[in-house]
């Protein structure tokens, strides 16, 4: 059993502003998305240039934060957010939705390849494995900031959070999902995207990825407060919204391979 060392949520303060773990999170997240895709943009043959990335970057992680805000707010916490409405502003605090984020993020990229003349799988392909990046340090941050912390456990690597009343043992799923979502699923695309692959094939991994990870993690991870578990006693709300990405992402790779639309993505 290990003892949670408490992390002040605030990482420092300059003057009266006060700067947030979740900002410096959500600040990595794009920087490290931003280099990496400058990176991949001039190691591949592609229609993506260099001065490109950042604009793609942006409009994905700006769709991302809405989304993800918009979609915790309508699927895990919509009576509390309709009482306090303006606690839906207050990002920093915590509460964000991956399955939300992935509908803003597919906006603002439909947004731009509408915009630029490209076709969406350009966009979502490039971008793909950059997005491994933001979850990443988002795991991070929930993990400081002891949310969505996991079930009970016995074993040696079981954390105790102090915000945790019961003041037991879980496991640090948190670390789990930086891992899985974070460092594996970004190995996973990098290595696999280093070929020119067919149009869509990138993205449909991704979407089978992520979805498969979080569809195991949740088997360890505590049930969101206020909804429990959804259906037989076992399934969440995680696993539930994660179903349609791994039916969607086997799709995808199905039919980007029948098609075989060649998208030079490749770094």
């Amino acid at each position: 059993m290990i003892e949670f060392m408490f992390i002040n949520p605030v990482a420092f303060e300059v003057g009266p502003l006060q700067v947030h773990w979740y900002g410096l999170a959500y600040f990595s997240g794009l920087l490290g998305a931003i280099l990496l895709g400058r990176f991949r943009a001039r190691l591949s043959d592609n229609v993506i240039t260099v001065p490109m990335v950042t604009d793609i970057v942006v409009y994905t992680a700006f769709g991302a934060i809405l989304g993800g805000r918009l979609g915790y707010v309508l699927f895990y916490n919509l009576s509390y957010f309709a009482a306090n409405p303006i606690d839906i502003l207050k990002i920093w605090e915590g509460g964000m939705s991956f399955h939300g984020g992935l509908f803003g993020a597919v906006a603002g990229l439909w947004l731009y390849a509408r915009r630029h003349n490209f076709s969406f799988f350009q966009l979502s392909d490039f971008v793909a494995p950059l997005c491994a990046v933001g979850l990443f340090f988002g795991r991070i941050a929930n993990f400081i900031n002891q949310e969505l912390w996991g079930r009970p456990t016995s074993g040696p690597w079981g954390i105790v959070f102090p915000n945790d009343m019961n003041q037991i043992a879980r496991h640090p799923s948190q670390l789990y999902e930086a891992f899985l979502e974070g460092i594996l699923l970004f190995s996973i695309l990098w290595i696999y995207s280093r070929k020119p692959r067919a149009m869509g094939s990138i993205s449909g991994l991704f979407l089978l990825c992520y979805g498969l990870f979080r569809f195991l993690v949740e088997f360890v991870r505590e049930p969101d407060h206020g909804i429990g578990f959804i259906m037989a006693n076992w399934v969440t709300m995680g696993q539930l919204l994660s179903l349609p990405l791994i039916i969607l992402g086997t799709y995808i790779l199905i039919w980007s391979r029948k098609n075989n639309l060649q998208n030079s993505v490749g770094a």
